[in-house]
């Protein structure tokens, strides 16, 4: 059998519902045809198949030993088509409530992930797919709903910026190294991506001893590190060492300055903010206010 020789999906449905109702009348109600809409389709189907599909029982219709075995195949494909489409339904529910957010490798590691679990916990519903980068974001090339980023570059058209907080670097040590930094017994730390960071702190710090040797790192998530184990004194962002500091680990002596960046999340302007992104969006933003 061609399937172009398969019968109209709604002739189908018309029988299926009067099989599974007993009436052509419970048919129409729960179909909201006619009476006479059913029983054109049911006798359309019929003639198709060349056999009738029902016959009379009473006031009622039962079903010719043709029309039973038809109706549960209808039964099991309506079944089929009805389990498919929820589950579908549910994967776009599940894949619109994802969220891929981009971080700055630093940062995600040493103060967002930490943190995401409470975003978590009060949105199991959000998946948020985490990935890291820095730097200008290519809407054309980044997938990403959200951005986190060190706002130190020109923002790309195409994108809408919400600022978070200022950026703000300082010396850190672990406790016992504190008397060998003010006798200049130290190694500062840095990081390659900020290479002038200790020349242009110490030069508005005059009366800081100067290290006794330099050492750079490739992220500011190792030197913290570093410091945190006493290898020397590293001069990080705030956002990264905060949790360092809260715990005892590390020290700030000389608190920490602004550089006059900023942090902030961009985001798509061209795709509408969906509301788990606002919801991310939204938490992010009271988080921030911690720092």
């Amino acid at each position: 059998m061609k399937r172009s020789d398969i019968p109209y999906l709604d002739d189908l449905r018309a029988f299926e519902t009067t099989a599974r109702c007993g009436t052509v009348r419970g048919a129409a109600d729960e179909l909201s045809l006619t009476h006479a809409a059913i029983s054109r389709r049911i006798n359309r189907l019929a003639d198709m198949i060349g056999t009738p599909l029902f016959e009379r029982s009473g006031r009622g219709l039962r079903l010719t030993t043709a029309g039973d075995r038809l109706a549960e195949v209808c039964r099991r494909s309506f079944d089929d088509l009805s389990r498919t489409i929820a589950t579908i339904r549910e994967a776009q529910v599940t894949e619109s409530a994802a969220i891929l957010l981009s971080c700055e490798r630093s940062v995600a590691m040493r103060w967002l992930i930490p943190r995401l679990s409470q975003f978590q916990d009060a949105h199991p519903e959000i998946a948020v797919h985490l990935s890291v980068g820095g730097g200008p974001v290519d809407s054309k090339q980044n997938r990403a709903a959200l951005a986190l980023r060190r706002l130190d570059f020109e923002i790309a058209s195409g994108w809408f910026v919400v600022p978070l907080f200022d950026e703000t670097i300082g010396p850190v040590m672990s406790p016992d190294m504190r008397s060998s930094f003010d006798q200049g017994d130290y190694i500062a730390l840095g990081s390659n991506t900020r290479p002038d960071a200790w020349d242009d702190w110490l030069r508005q710090h005059p009366d800081v001893p100067r290290p006794r040797e330099r050492r750079m790192f490739d992220h500011h998530f190792l030197m913290v590190e570093a410091a945190s184990s006493g290898l020397g004194v590293g001069l990080v962002p705030h956002i990264v060492a905060l949790d360092d500091i809260n715990r005892g680990r590390l020290v700030a002596p000389f608190s920490f300055d602004p550089d006059g960046s900023r942090y902030g999340v961009l985001h798509p302007s061209q795709i509408p903010l969906g509301e788990s992104a606002a919801l991310l969006l939204n938490w992010l933003r009271d988080i921030s206010g911690e720092i």
